[in-house]
């Protein structure tokens, strides 16, 4: 009762996190959109909110839906997983297969840019050159051309379609075959 009578400002992150999940389940749907349910909290209250997330999951039958900046997070709690680049589909795949063999050059950007514990601590991360465009001002095209170290003069006049490039994996890249390896 006590914790019930306090203002949002008066919790800590994670017990906000816990009120904001309440509220979604209070009308036992379907699905549960997770937008960043991580964001700005310690990895112990992360690994928490995750695990309440899956325990309802389980034990609901309810789907979910884990929007999320955290590669970590996706590995260890998705089955399935939509890279997205300025609001287009950049490549869609099973989280292994993804991580395993990457085809769109801003997934391959994202993973090579996470740390490794084998390499130095003084060897610089590789980063994804140029910055992400303007939403008031998107390009016609593909959306990471300008930041594309693959880039033609067609990823810059026309939207690249989805395209299987393997069993349950597409990728929104129209080099993507070209430059598989």
């Amino acid at each position: 009762k006590k914790v019930m009578k306090k203002y949002p400002h008066q919790l800590s992150g994670g017990m906000r996190q816990r009120v904001m999940i309440s509220m979604a389940l209070s009308c036992e749907p379907d699905i549960l959109i997770a937008d960043e349910p991580t964001t700005a909290l310690d990895v112990t209250v992360q690994a928490q909110i995750l695990e309440l997330i899956k325990n309802l999951q389980v034990n609901s039958g309810m789907s979910v839906i884990l929007i999320t900046h955290d590669l970590g997070v996706i590995a260890e709690n998705c089955d399935d997983v939509v890279v997205m680049y300025a609001g287009q589909i950049a490549e869609k795949a099973e989280v292994g297969a993804l991580f395993k063999h990457p085809c769109h050059p801003y997934t391959k950007g994202l993973l090579t840019s996470i740390p490794s514990l084998a390499v130095k601590s003084k060897t610089i991360l590789p980063t994804i050159k140029g910055h992400v465009p303007s939403l008031l001002d998107l390009p016609r095209a593909c959306r990471f051309a300008s930041r594309c170290p693959w880039v033609e003069d067609i990823c810059r006049k026309i939207v690249p379609l989805e395209r299987k490039m393997e069993r349950n994996h597409t990728t929104a890249c129209h080099l993507a075959d070209i430059k598989k390896n």
